[in-house]
């Protein structure tokens, strides 16, 4: 027995052309995820003056450099790790956090930009950090250089920020991108720190200590700016 199948069985979808979903300029579209470029370059480049790979280089060597080699790298990978877990953290839950505490974004960009002009006064005076100095009693890789050298004030409330003005999942997807590659130069710079040092030598370290001063002056000015403009809008 032949079993014939009607034709209004079938249902045929065509989607119109209006139901085309376009993706915004500064994006990219992989599959059914976009992809905001325009932010993930933002918050790389913001995240990376503000860490500052190549300038955490003295500072590291100060602490761990008289250490051996594989002390050192596990100092490395531990430091980049606990920024990672910090950053991470602020960014999940950083406004939680700060509406529990009654504390609002202004004043996180206020106290980051202070701290912030300190550690760039510091660089643009000249301190010495190239000098190496034995730290054996305490695992200088979670405090200071996890926190608060790389995830300092600056860094977490620029995470929040952005974490505020992300778009959706693009938006979301675009910062975890940029937070995981900054901590790739990070860990790349510390890693490799005696080869840098030998490729640029104390002068060029200087060099970049002066310039990562200037710059952070300029994002903590930025940063106090900021914040009297939040508390004076109330936001």
């Amino acid at each position: 027995m032949t079993v014939g199948v009607p034709k209004d069985a079938f249902v045929t979808l065509d989607a119109p052309k209006d139901a085309l979903i376009t993706a915004p300029r500064g994006s990219w579209q992989a599959g059914a995820v976009l992809f905001d470029v325009r932010l993930l370059a933002e918050a790389t480049i913001t995240l990376v003056v503000i860490m500052d790979p190549p300038g955490t280089v003295p500072v590291f060597l100060s602490l761990v450099g008289r250490r051996p080699r594989p002390a050192r790298v596990r100092a490395a990978r531990q430091a980049v790790l606990v920024s990672l877990g910090v950053i991470s953290l602020f960014a999940v839950g950083g406004e939680a956090i700060l509406s529990y505490l009654g504390i609002g974004i202004p004043a996180v960009q206020g106290a980051g930009g202070l701290l912030l002009l300190l550690i760039a006064l510091d660089l643009l005076t000249g301190r010495d950090t190239t000098q190496p100095r034995e730290v054996e009693d305490v695992n200088v890789a979670l405090v200071p250089l996890g926190t608060p050298l790389l995830a300092g004030p600056g860094a977490i409330a620029a995470t929040i920020v952005y974490v505020r003005h992300a778009d959706g999942a693009a938006g979301y997807l675009a910062l975890a991108l940029a937070i995981i590659a900054v901590h790739l130069i990070l860990w790349l710079c510390l890693r490799f720190s005696g080869l840098l040092i030998r490729v640029i030598k104390d002068s060029g370290i200087t060099l970049l200590a002066k310039i990562a001063g200037l710059l952070l002056a300029a994002i903590a000015v930025q940063l106090v700016a900021d914040s009297v403009h939040g508390f004076v809008n109330g936001t």
